[in-house]
C-alpha cells in the first residue's frame, strides 16, 4: 500500500474507527518513568495533557490521524504502517506539530496507534 502517485492525497484508512489502546497512553505516552516514553510524556504534559484525563490525548490523536494526509506508508510483516504529520490540538492551545504512527494489523480494517512524537514545524 502506497500513497497515491498521481497527486491524490491519501488519508489514514478507516480513521473514524482508529483504536488507541489505553495502555499506549497511560503506560507509554504519559508515563514520565518510561525509558522511551518519558520524554514524550514530559513534552505532552507541557501542553496540558495529563494522566487523569488521558482520554483527551487519545481523542486529540484520533483527530490528528484523521485530519492530515498520510506522509508515508511502509509495508511491515504485521501490516501497513502509516505516518501522519500535523498540529496536535492541545488543552493549552499552543498546538505543537506531532507525528503519529499507525498500523493496520493483518486481518483488521482499522488503524491502531503505534506511537506519537514531536514533529518539526
Amino acid at each position: 500500500m502506497t500513497p497515491a502517485a498521481d497527486g491524490d492525497i491519501m488519508y489514514l484508512p478507516n480513521a473514524a474507527n482508529a483504536y488507541i489502546p489505553p495502555a499506549k497512553i497511560l503506560d507509554y505516552l504519559l508515563a514520565l518513568d518510561h525509558s522511551e516514553g518519558g520524554s514524550k510524556a514530559n513534552f505532552l504534559m507541557r501542553f496540558g495533557f495529563n494522566r487523569e484525563r488521558w482520554q483527551d490525548l487519545a481523542q486529540a490523536l484520533r483527530i490528528h490521524g484523521a485530519s492530515y494526509a498520510v506522509g508515508s506508508v511502509t509495508d511491515t510483516p504485521h501490516g501497513p504502517m502509516f505516518t501522519v504529520d500535523g498540529v496536535l490540538i492541545t488543552p493549552d492551545g499552543r498546538n505543537p506539530v506531532m507525528r503519529s504512527v499507525w498500523i493496520i494489523d493483518l486481518g483488521r480494517d482499522f488503524p491502531r496507534l503505534v506511537s506519537a512524537y514531536p514533529g518539526e514545524r
